[in-house]
């Protein structure tokens, strides 16, 4: 029974992290490379640094919960005896909290999909998925191996 529980706890985290990976990491905008591949205006830039200063304390409280829960999770985990109705209870607001992060995350991004023109945003698509086949590729080549 702890076995099964050890394995959907687990798999809650690297779904949580799966997630994390289709968002652009940190303040894609702001890189050189980023700049002159979809050619970001000073204006653009300025807007998104806006969009994500506006964010960043809701984002910031909202990584807060997830991590508080996850090492309630571990705590929990970690008893001699294990709680079922516990774990059940903080499993239940981790998934809230996971989604409450992933929302904020999502509108964040969507109001900086609004600064950006077409052809700007079929590039950062194409960036994205780039980022999100990484680790796959990573992983089939260790595979290989």
């Amino acid at each position: 029974m702890t076995k099964r529980l050890l394995i959907a706890v687990m798999l809650l985290v690297c779904s949580a992290a799966a997630q994390a990976q289709q968002l652009p990491p940190g303040k894609w905008w702001r890189r050189a490379e980023v700049v002159r591949e979809l050619q970001l205006s000073s204006d653009q830039q300025q807007r998104l640094d806006e969009i994500f200063n506006n964010a960043a304390n809701e984002l910031i409280d909202a990584k807060a919960a997830v991590e508080k829960l996850q090492v309630a999770i571990r705590a929990e985990l970690d008893r001699g005896q294990v709680r079922r109705p516990e774990l059940q209870r903080i499993a239940t607001q981790l998934s809230a909290a996971r989604g409450k992060l992933f929302e904020r995350e999502l509108m964040m991004l969507v109001d900086m999909r609004g600064i950006l023109e077409e052809e700007q945003w079929d590039k950062m698509r194409a960036r994205l998925d780039q980022i999100r086949e990484r680790p796959a590729l990573q992983q089939r080549r260790q595979q290989r191996r």
